[in-house]
Order: C-alpha cells, then structure tokens, then sequence
C-alpha cells in the first residue's frame, strides 16, 4: 500500500513538473518588434507647427474659409482657400493617430489612435488642446510585414506607431488586434447653410458645423458627435467645448465604413448595405431600416428620398461589384428599393449639389452627371477628368475640393458647361 502510494505521489509530481515546463514555450525568432509611443508622449503631442508637404493625404473636410486635409495617423494640414485660386497653407496640426476630425464652432474633435481629442482652433496661431476622453477607441495596429510575424504587443506601453524587423524572445502567443485604415475604402451639407466662401480671421467661425465628405466616419448634428468604428456607433454628447461624454456604444453590425447625416437620421454604409437610424432620440439613435446588396466598400449619399451608393470591389472590399447604385427610400425610411445600377470602374467617394452628382472613380478620374433623372445618370455625363486619381470630394458654393492618390484638387463648376480644374496641391513622395 505505501508503495502504491509513493508511485501515485511520483506520478502526480512528474506530471505538475511537466505541466509547469509547457506552460510558457519561449522562442527567438525574427519578428516585426512594435515601436511605441507613451500615452504621455501620445497626449502631450498635439500642437499647429509649420506648413509641410503632403505626402500621404487622406479624408477631406471643409468649414467657413478653411479646408482640413489629413495626412494619414499624423494630423491635418490646414489652408485657406478664401481665394479658391490660390489656397494659402495655414500650417499643421500634429495629432498622432488621426484619421477623421469633425469641427462644431471653434472646436475641432479628431480621433487620435485611443483617444478622442478637442482642439480649440479659433486661433490658427494659438491652438490647444481643450478636452480628451482616453481610451475610448479599440486599441489598433498599422500594418506590418506578412513575411515575418508579429512580436508581443505590451498595450501598457503605449500605442505602437511602426515596427523594426529585429531577433526577439518571448513566450509564445496568439492575439488580434485590429489595424489601421481598416475604414479606408457626411456630413449634412444643409447645416452648413449654403453661404458663400467668405474671408475672414485667421481661424474658423461663422457657420455651426464644417461639412466632411461621403467617406466620413465623423458627423456632428446637434449637441451630438456620432462616429462609427468596424462595427460599433459611438455617440456622444458636447456638453461644453471641453467635456465630449461617451453616453453609449452600441453594436451596429460589421464592416461599418462612413456615415452621413441628414433629415435628422444617420445612413451608415457598409459593405454589406446600408443602415439607416433614427435620430429622435439622439442620445440613443435607433435603427429604421438596412438596405442590402452584395459585399462591397459602400460610402453613401442622400437627396431626398435618393439614396447614391458606390460599390467597390478589390481585395480590401472582398467583393467583385464596381458600380453606382441609387436606391429610392419610404418616407419612413424603412422600405427600399433599387431603381437604378451603372457599372463603374472602381468608385470611391461621391458628393451631390442639387442635381449634380460628382463620382470619384479611383484611377479612372472624377466624372460628373447631371443626375435629375435618376433612371438615366448614364445618358448625362456632363464633365470627366480621367488623368485624376480621385479619392473623395466636396461640393459646396459652386467649388468642388477632391482628394485623392496625387494630391488635393480644386473644380470651378459655377459654368456646369465649362468645368474645370482652378487650382491643385500636389502630393510629394519621400524618398
């Protein structure tokens, strides 16, 4: 018996030693290393610097005398264009991280990789930093080289802006962590008013709200800032210029890429459809309806009960589609359907003034139809610029401001017969 025992007692001791060895597997190995920056570094870092080239433009959005172009997680060139002619660089504002910003009044909200943050830009030569809500946003990832893999990410010291291809050690395991652009595929244009493009001090005013363009992930309406992540609609409310307060994150489906705003509901677009969401409450907006379609990059804009939807095929949209949808809506918003469908060639960003309706068709340039009769926008080609590589656009007092791959492109249409190109803003590769 006490030899039975002591074997039992060996065994349960061998069998914890082995246990306790395969719990942690260490390896060396050649990996992407995260190169991080401290949450100390990351939010004392916002600041107006000197005017610099752009190099790798991103979203649009325009507000009084102004237009913000972002440079892709490192912050947002500012220029006048008062003098559409002749855009006047006003200088940087450094916000790591960003990608979208939203602008109610004087105060400029932008994402910063976790944070949300507020910027008082009344004063181009004096900006600051006015409020920060940290941590709301899914700690994410840039891309990184698929030939190696990805080395432990240690979120607690900070947020990871690159990697060094380096030897490293470490116990093994297995994470996701979402990556940056993952949105990379509006605004209510009628809050903005319809003024002109006025001169005015050397910081934004005048109108309420800025107008961004169809591949927003900002809208503002109201008290209320609304943003969509991957699948989630973050809402909060403004309560003063330097308390934003999260009052809700609610799960809206997957693959949610841009928001517009306008008769007082949010249209999400998605690259499995549309969702449409009440805002009669607006601390809690409510879904009314989806509007589905094969899987695509979906950005979306609305002219009354019309809805205009560019669907994108490729490797990042998953789906085969390029073309332009337009969909008729129920007064309700809870019924659609789909009148009318033209093949493009791979469309991104679309905007509409009245009956003009301005397509960004990737590399086969900005097109522009008169869109009045919805069941032939083919027959009404009024202007193409295909030299262009066009990303998205804004349409606003008779002046269209693109974006896209080369650079950031002004359109006079005021002669819709005589459309053409008044000023540009070009793109400077580093070497």
């Amino acid at each position: 018996m006490k030899q039975t025992n002591y074997i039992f007692s060996a065994l349960v001791l061998l069998l914890t030693v082995v246990t306790s060895c395969t719990d942690k597997v260490f390896e060396t190995f050649t990996a992407n290393a995260p190169v991080y920056l401290s949450y100390e570094e990351l939010r004392s870092a916002v600041k107006m610097t000197a005017s610099r080239e752009l190099n790798n433009p991103g979203k649009i959005y325009f507000k009084d005398q102004y237009i913000f172009i972002n440079e892709k997680m490192k912050g947002v060139h500012v220029y006048d264009v008062s003098d559409p002619k002749n855009p006047q660089n006003k200088g940087f504002i450094e916000i790591p991280g960003n990608v979208d910003i939203a602008i109610k009044d004087n105060i400029l909200y932008a994402d910063s990789y976790v944070d949300l943050v507020s910027i008082d830009v009344s004063s181009f030569s004096a900006i600051k930093e006015v409020g920060r809500v940290q941590k709301v946003f899914p700690y994410t990832l840039p891309t990184f080289d698929t030939k190696y893999p990805m080395a432990k990410v240690e979120e607690e010291k900070g947020v990871v802006t690159g990697w060094e291809i380096k030897s490293v050690r470490q116990e093994l395991e297995q994470r996701y962590y979402p990556t940056y652009y993952r949105y990379e595929a509006a605004m209510d244009l009628a809050n903005y008013g319809g003024g002109k493009v006025t001169t005015g001090s050397s910081g934004t005013g005048g109108s309420t709200y800025g107008i961004g363009g169809s591949m927003a992930r900002f809208g503002l309406y109201k008290d209320f800032l609304y943003i969509v992540g991957q699948y989630q609609l973050y809402t909060f409310k403004l309560n003063s210029p330097s308390e934003a307060k999260l009052l809700q994150t609610a799960s809206v489906g997957w693959n949610v890429e841009t928001l517009f705003i306008t008769d007082n509901h949010l249209f999400l677009g998605t690259q499995s459809g549309m969702i449409v969401m009440s805002l009669e409450v607006p601390e809690r907006p409510s879904q009314k309806g989806t509007f589905s379609h094969m899987t695509a990059c979906d950005p979306v804009v609305i002219k009354g009960d019309l809805a205009f939807v560019t669907l994108k095929g490729g490797t990042t949209c998953r789906g085969t589609l390029n073309q332009l949808d337009v969909v008729r809506m129920s007064n309700s918003y809870s019924k659609f359907s789909l009148i009318a469908s033209y093949p493009m060639y791979g469309p991104q960003g679309l905007g509409i003034d009245d009956d003009l309706l301005f397509i960004c068709d990737g590399d086969a340039g900005l097109k522009i139809y008169d869109a009045a009769d919805p069941l032939t926008i083919n027959q009404h080609l009024i202007a193409s610029f295909p030299n262009v590589n066009a990303y998205d656009v804004i349409p606003v007092n008779n002046y269209l401001f693109m974006v896209g791959e080369n650079g950031f492109l002004l359109y006079d249409y005021q002669n819709i017969q005589n459309i053409k190109m008044i000023g540009t803003i070009p793109v400077v590769k580093k070497l």
